[in-house]
């Protein structure tokens, strides 16, 4: 192996093993990076003027219109997440479905798909959920392990129905190396894949999964009923026609703040930073009526600002660790070993998907992707049969489970943060097993079925 893809070779593995030790992600990227380009410098390998790209690349991340959208999107969920819309919708959905083994079970996936659908934040969900829903089913009975993994799954929904922002982000990642792809095949007039179409590919597969997830509860109801009992009758609760009110009332404020959001960007009438901005607005408005803005906005406006800069920080780190890579000689190489393995376009798409999926047990979502995609994605892009929409919405998915599986899924610590006493970490770790097998078969469903994410982008955007 040449020297110049060997040190490739070496500034990937110097990353892993540094992520490993406990430094910060951005930092890691940018550090590691830099190292290997005085390195690569001195031993004649690359130029490291390369790095003078480095502050347009920076403003062109600053001012992209796409990435605009996900500190209005992020804003949006913790407005939510303090808006006290959860506690409402999970209290009547508990009271309509209660009454049925598994019934609190169902209500919390279905209030979880709500939530993941308003907010796109993973974090924000696993927080309001296990504060909200763990106690409750662990007061009415439910197996903790069934609580802690029902919880869990359900809040990583966030990362896949849209407004998520591993969607957003993985659009704009795509989008650039579905461009390098074309123009490298004398394409220069390509069409633009967009965070719309990965939204727009992302519903079927994710409601598929809420499906999956209904189904598991319902069975462990059904084969295991002391393990999700049903609720005990309340005298004092709404019932019929003035439950369904109720349950009317708790959803029409967000169901139509939903609406508002992807509707506008299903149907073409705004873009997703101008929707995102939608869902601001419509967030402080819902707060306002529910518990007022005093001693709020500050909270909000400080969470939204953390949760951004680390995102846009790691960002810049990836863009410099891009840069040193290619310089190296890395893109040449990872495309001739994709485009040599058996099986061709199959084949490179599964190695893909494998080491992302174990890339997940040492990364999140956020550093897998900013790592990984400007890597592999140009080299898959170009492979004959790979609709960008699919293999987004496989990548998605994929990454959806490395917020769940250990040692590092971020679901695992958010919710062993806010869990009851009684609920312990094996708990949550034995409890998530079946739910991240539930998002394998939705993967292999998904390989076998490119039609769930392509259908809806092709018929709405083509």
């Amino acid at each position: 192996m040449p020297l110049a893809e060997t040190l490739a070779v070496l500034i990937v593995a110097a990353v892993v093993v540094t992520l490993l030790a406990g430094y910060p992600v951005a930092l890691t990227l940018a550090g590691v990076s830099l190292a290997f380009a005085v390195l690569g410098d001195a031993l004649g390998l690359m130029s490291f003027a390369i790095l003078g790209a480095l502050p347009d690349r920076i403003y062109g991340v600053m001012t992209n219109e796409v990435l605009l959208a996900l500190p209005l999107f992020i804003f949006m969920g913790v407005m939510l997440e303090r808006s006290q819309v959860a506690e409402e919708l999970l209290e009547t959905m508990g009271r309509l479905f209660g009454s049925l083994p598994g019934g609190l079970g169902i209500s919390v996936i279905v209030v979880g798909t709500l939530l993941a659908a308003a907010k796109g934040v993973v974090g924000a969900t696993t927080v309001t959920m296990g504060l909200i829903a763990l106690p409750a089913m662990l007061r009415f009975g439910y197996d903790p392990r069934l609580a802690a993994g029902t919880v869990a799954a359900t809040a990583t929904l966030a990362q896949i129905f849209p407004p998520a922002t591993v969607l957003i982000l993985l659009g704009d990642q795509l989008g650039n190396a579905y461009q390098a792809a074309q123009i490298a095949k004398g394409n220069f007039a390509p069409r633009a894949v967009t965070v719309s179409d990965l939204f727009a590919g992302a519903l079927l597969p994710a409601f598929a999964l809420v499906a999956l997830y209904l189904l598991y509860v319902i069975g462990v109801a059904v084969f295991r009923p002391t393990a999700a009992p049903p609720i005990p009758p309340d005298p004092n609760a709404p019932h019929g026609f003035a439950l369904v009110r109720r349950l009317i009332a708790v959803l029409i404020a967000p169901v139509a703040l939903i609406l508002a959001v992807l509707g506008s960007i299903l149907g073409g009438i705004a873009t997703p930073t101008e929707a995102a901005s939608i869902g601001a607005v419509g967030a402080l408005l819902l707060a306002l009526r529910k518990a007022g803005l005093k001693g709020l906005i500050v909270p909000v406006i400080e969470k939204t600002t953390q949760i951004t800069s680390m995102i846009f920080l790691i960002l810049i780190g990836a863009t410099m660790f891009s840069l040193v890579f290619r310089a190296l000689g890395g893109d040449i190489m990872v495309n001739d070993a994709l485009t040599s393995l058996p099986g061709r376009t199959s084949g490179a798409v599964l190695v893909v998907m494998v080491v992302m999926f174990l890339l997940g047990f040492v990364m999140d979502a956020f550093e897998i992707i900013f790592v990984v995609v400007p890597i592999v994605g140009p080299a898959l892009l170009a492979m004959p049969g790979v609709d960008p929409v699919w293999l987004g919405i496989m990548m998605a998915m994929n990454l959806q489970t490395s917020y769940m599986h250990p040692p590092l899924g971020p679901t695992l610590f958010f919710l062993r943060g806010v869990a009851p006493p009684q609920i312990t970490t094996r708990h949550i770790y034995v409890g998530i097993i079946p739910f991240v097998l539930i998002q394998l078969v939705a993967l292999v469903v998904l390989w076998f079925a490119p039609q769930l994410a392509t259908a809806l982008p092709h018929a709405l955007y083509r």
